[in-house]
């Protein structure tokens, strides 16, 4: 079971992590920046409708949300090579897209390491 200071540490944390202010969180929630001021400080909680919208807009189970621990994430496989090469994929690196010519240098370096491995 959560505790009221997990779920106000996560949120505090999960919008200093998204580069929110607890104004532009408040303002994509339509509500007031108090009253995610008072989520952080522990004082209250979001309803089960604003929680699911805080969980999708940082791509994240209300579980995870909340510090749920009891909820296992099997993880997310991504073939490199594939994505890498793939046409009309857009990736990102420290907020700049990757250019074709950038994804080619990638896929060097990891022949490079997968070399190294053997």
């Amino acid at each position: 079971m959560t505790n009221d200071i997990t779920v106000a540490e996560n949120l505090k944390r999960l919008r200093k992590q998204h580069g929110y202010t607890q104004q532009q969180l408040a303002d994509i929630l339509h509500t007031a920046k108090t009253t995610v001021s008072t989520w952080e400080r522990g004082a209250a909680k979001p309803r089960m409708d604003v929680a699911k919208e805080l969980a999708n807009i940082y791509s994240i189970s209300v579980s995870e949300l909340i510090g749920d621990a009891t909820e296992t994430k099997s993880p997310e496989y991504i073939n490199l090579d594939e994505a890498l090469r793939k046409q009309g994929v857009v990736m990102e690196f420290q907020g700049k897209e990757l250019s074709d010519k950038a994804k080619r240098k990638i896929l060097d370096i990891l022949k490079i390491v997968d070399d190294d491995e053997d």
